[in-house]
Order: C-alpha cells, then structure tokens, then sequence
C-alpha cells in the first residue's frame, strides 16, 4: 500500500465549492447544483467535497473534531510542466474567483512556484521545475 486515492476536502458550501473547482478546470460526473458529495477526476487521484460539519460528525458523531480556520499546515500542489502553464492557471484561478496568496516567482529550489486559496480558505501550490519529469498518469515523478 502506497497511495492515496482520495482526498476529502470539508467545504461550507458545496455548490459554491463545485463551481469554483469546476471553473478552475477539474472534471466531475455530478450535475446537481448542490449535491451532498462531489467527486472529481483527476490523474492519479480523486478530490472529494464534503461538507464540513458533516465531515467531522462522520470522523466522530458524538464528539466531532473542532473545526478551526486559518492556515491547518497542510497544502495541495498541481504541478505544471511549464511556467506559461502556472501563469495561466494562476489567472483562471483568480478569475474563478480565488485568492492569490503568493504570485509565481522563481524559487532557491530552482523551480517556478505560487500559492492560492480556494474558496473555503485551503491553500494549493502551483509549481514547475525544469528538472521535473511525469509518469503517463502526469504524476510527477520523485526519485
């Protein structure tokens, strides 16, 4: 086992949510304009929206875990195989809606990297290294 199938991400609203993944490019099978669960497709992964009080009463009914805002420490990243690709995504981003919390710029790693918020406040890397190669899922490749 070394994956990771599903990622769930608790939302306050999830027709406002679908719409801004949807407008950002991410494909989903859902046609409901407020569905309890939505799934999208990606390579490699799934992203699920979830609302988020339901969220926590399903980790634990009787005592779910406080939900807190802010910044959790926990990030998403898309990773590019061009720096036209972030630009541009950074613009579809923002024009969908979300907050840019970092504009790209070269990084002391070497690469080209930003950072936006979606709409329930979860930050995402977008990134590109030139040394960066991709499996024929367009999962980035680690060695």
């Amino acid at each position: 086992m070394n994956r990771i199938n599903l990622i769930a991400l608790g939302v306050k609203d999830i027709g406002r949510a679908m719409k801004f993944y949807k407008d950002i490019g991410f494909k989903t099978y859902e046609e409901a304009d407020n569905p309890p669960i939505v799934f999208f497709d990606n390579d490699g992964t799934k992203l699920e929206l979830f609302s988020l009080e339901d969220l926590a009463k399903e980790i634990n009914p009787t005592n779910p875990p406080v939900i807190n805002t802010g910044f959790s420490g926990i990030t998403l990243a898309i990773n590019f195989k061009t720096k036209v690709e972030v630009d541009e995504f950074v613009k579809l981003v923002e024009s969908a809606g979300g907050p840019i919390a970092k504009y790209p710029k070269p990084t002391d790693w070497g690469g080209y990297s930003g950072y936006f918020q979606d709409l329930d406040g979860y930050y995402w890397e977008v990134a590109y290294g030139d040394s960066w190669k991709f499996d024929d899922n367009n999962m980035l490749v680690i060695e």
